[in-house]
């Protein structure tokens, strides 16, 4: 029988991108969801004959039930994840359908874990947060963590050029982010960060070279720690190309009002303002990625650094191969953890290499020398103070 699958919000750039992915490594019938049905049928339409298309609101609760009772896969793509619920996965749990999702928000990924003894009373397998950063990244720190007898910090770093071929909806998620301050584990403990501060100037492959970076409020900086305990600091920091957009972020996270950012109709002008800007820019940056995980820890009694770096053309592509990748595994039966679990718990490396490969995304890895870390070159903006 065919695989049937589900992609709510598969309209956008990043549930295409998914809906693309899985239409070429698998022979699954691909249903995908949105409120519009004149964009829908020019999304299913470009997709070829796999793919079909069904108006959807999420707040069609018996419809969507009655959607998840048809399928074999569940991929929640809809976001801002700021603003969901766990309706969907509860569904799913309820239904025994298998569940992934594009989560990137940690309010919606301590929602979505709150279910995981449900999910493994019913057999389901719930792997949330993946796709690119989190996703692919979250699988390249568990390959550096590997290589060590016991890891200590943990160092992210992501880059985004332009719009990265992604939707006003990763623009929302962006501006979101800068709402409040947010916990991240350094030195074994829960400490307060403020968004988009402590910039660092962090050294990507080839053709980004040392581009800045600032702390961001990522699901990782929460789940890593408790997916790897021995682990002591989590970092995870964010920047964009061309840098005046980091520029121009940091202003909205520390000079804005904060009663201002935390209005609906504010990140909406943001959102649309700053699209329409990298609709430009996209033209001379491109709208690639880059994500650079290095691991401090011991290894033979040493003190040693691992790094494994990605570098790929189109951000909203990677992301579609890091969610597409994980739903063939489920298809195919190579990947069965029932319960809802972070992609850094659920995916062994092995999977996630032959996964990589069969896409052609290459993970670059090297021990390093203290000289060659990434904070080997710091800033002399004004604002890289790291408590801001």
């Amino acid at each position: 029988m065919t695989d049937r699958i589900l992609i709510l919000g598969g309209r956008g750039r990043i549930g295409s991108s998914v809906a693309q992915d899985i239409a070429t490594h698998t022979q699954a019938q691909i249903t995908i969801t949105g409120r519009s049905p004149e964009t829908g049928r020019v999304v299913s339409s470009s997709l070829g004959e796999k793919v079909q298309f069904l108006v959807l609101d999420l707040a069609e609760v018996d419809k969507l039930r009655e959607a998840i009772a048809h399928v074999d896969l569940v991929i929640h793509c809809a976001g801002p994840f700021h603003y969901r619920d766990a309706n969907v996965l509860k569904i799913c749990i309820e239904q025994g359908v298998n569940y992934i999702d594009v989560s990137d928000h940690r309010s919606y990924t301590s929602k979505a874990l709150n279910y995981h003894q449900q999910a493994v009373a019913a057999g389901v397998t719930a792997i949330i947060n993946t796709g690119i950063f989190p996703g692919i990244s979250n699988s390249m720190v568990r390959q550096c963590i590997e290589q060590f007898d016991q890891p200590e910090k943990i160092h992210l770093s992501y880059l985004v050029s332009g719009s990265g071929g992604a939707g006003v909806t990763v623009m929302r998620t962006t501006f979101l982010g800068l709402q409040h301050p947010f916990a991240a584990w350094i030195d074994g403990k829960w400490q307060l960060i403020k968004p988009y501060s402590a910039r660092e100037v962090v050294d990507f492959p080839p053709p980004y070279g040392k581009s800045g970076v600032y702390w961001f409020d990522m699901p990782e900086t929460f789940t890593i720690p408790h997916t790897f305990p021995l682990v002591k600091t989590v970092v995870t920091k964010f920047g964009s190309i061309p840098d005046f957009y980091n520029h121009l972020t940091w202003i909205a996270a520390h000079i804005f009002p904060k009663w201002l950012m935390q209005r609906r109709y504010m990140i909406e002008f943001l959102s649309h303002v700053s699209h329409l800007m990298t609709d430009v820019t996209n033209n001379f940056s491109g709208i690639g990625v880059a994500v650079r995980s290095e691991v401090t820890g011991q290894k033979n009694g040493e003190t040693a650094i691992y790094c494994a770096t990605l570098v790929h053309e189109n951000t909203a592509v990677a992301a579609g191969c890091g969610t597409g990748s994980i739903a063939q595994l489920l298809l195919e039966g190579k990947l069965k953890k029932p319960g809802v679990l972070p992609v850094e718990e659920a995916l062994p490396t092995d999977l996630f290499i032959q996964a990589m490969d069969s896409r052609r995304i290459k993970i670059n890895q090297s021990w390093l020398t203290k000289t060659q870390t990434h904070n080997a070159d710091y800033s002399n903006s004004p604002h890289s103070d790291s408590r801001d």
